[in-house]
C-alpha cells in the first residue's frame, strides 16, 4: 500500500446508496465552498449541505434534473461544463466535485484544468476501465466490452471517453498536479493490491500548484 491509498478498511459505508459518495462525503471537510460538476439532481449537495454544513452549487446540462435540484433546496445552474466554467474566478470554492461524469464529457482534460483553476483541490470519481472483468469481457468477445460496471451497448452508453487509474495517475503527474488521496473500490470494499486491475471505481483528491498560496 502507499501512502496514496486510504488506510485499509475491508468495507465502507454507503451515501444515497453509493460508497463513491461516502468517500467523497469523507474528503470534504465541514463548512467548505463546495462546487459539483454535473450534479444530476443534487443528491450529493443536498447531502453535503446537511451533514457538512457547506455552502453547495452545483453545475448540471439537463433543464430537469435542476429543477429536481433546486426543489431539494440547493443552487444548481444548467450549464455544460465542456464550455469551461468561465463565471468562476481562479480558486472560487475549496473543493470542485466531478463524480462518474469525467468519462461522459466531451473534452475531459480542459474540465479537469478547469476544476483546477477554480478551485483548490478537486475530488474526481470515475469507473476504472482497466478493471479484470472489462479486460476479460473483451478479451473472450472481441467486441465492445459489456459488464456489470459498463453495462452499455457501444451504440447506446454515455461514456465517450475509457480510462484507467494509471492513466489517470500519469495525467496527474504530466499536468503536475499533486494527489493527496486515491482511495479504491470493488463494490464497498476497498482495494490496495492491484488497484488497475481490481477495482472497479477510484476517488482522487487532487490539488494543483499555486492552490495553497
Amino acid at each position: 500500500m502507499t501512502s496514496l491509498d486510504s488506510p485499509d478498511k475491508p468495507f465502507v459505508r454507503s451515501v444515497l446508496g453509493r460508497s463513491d459518495y461516502a468517500m467523497i462525503g469523507e474528503l470534504v471537510p465541514p463548512a467548505a465552498r463546495v462546487l459539483d460538476l454535473g450534479c444530476g439532481e443534487g443528491e450529493l449537495l443536498a447531502w453535503l449541505a446537511e451533514n457538512k454544513q457547506v455552502e453547495a452549487r452545483g453545475v448540471e446540462i439537463s433543464g430537469q434534473k435542476v429543477q429536481r435540484a433546486i426543489a431539494r433546496g440547493v443552487s444548481v445552474y444548467q450549464g455544460d461544463i465542456d464550455q469551461g466554467l468561465a463565471d468562476y474566478p481562479d480558486f472560487a470554492f475549496d473543493y470542485v466535485i466531478l463524480s462518474q461524469t469525467l468519462q461522459e464529457t466531451h473534452w475531459p482534460l480542459q474540465v479537469l484544468r478547469e476544476m483546477m483553476r477554480v478551485g483548490r483541490r478537486a475530488i474526481v470519481a470515475f469507473p476504472n476501465f482497466g478493471h479484470w472483468s472489462v479486460r476479460l469481457s473483451h478479451l473472450l468477445t472481441g467486441r465492445a466490452p459489456k459488464t456489470r460496471l459498463f453495462p452499455y451497448d457501444w451504440y447506446d452508453s454515455p461514456n465517450i471517453h475509457f480510462l484507467t487509474i494509471d492513466d489517470f495517475e500519469l495525467l496527474a503527474a504530466r499536468e503536475s498536479w499533486t494527489v493527496e488521496r486515491r482511495i479504491c473500490l470493488s463494490g464497498e470494499t476497498t482495494v490496495n493490491a492491484l488497484p488497475n486491475l481490481m477495482a472497479e471505481i477510484a476517488v482522487f483528491l487532487i490539488r494543483g500548484p499555486g492552490a495553497d498560496r
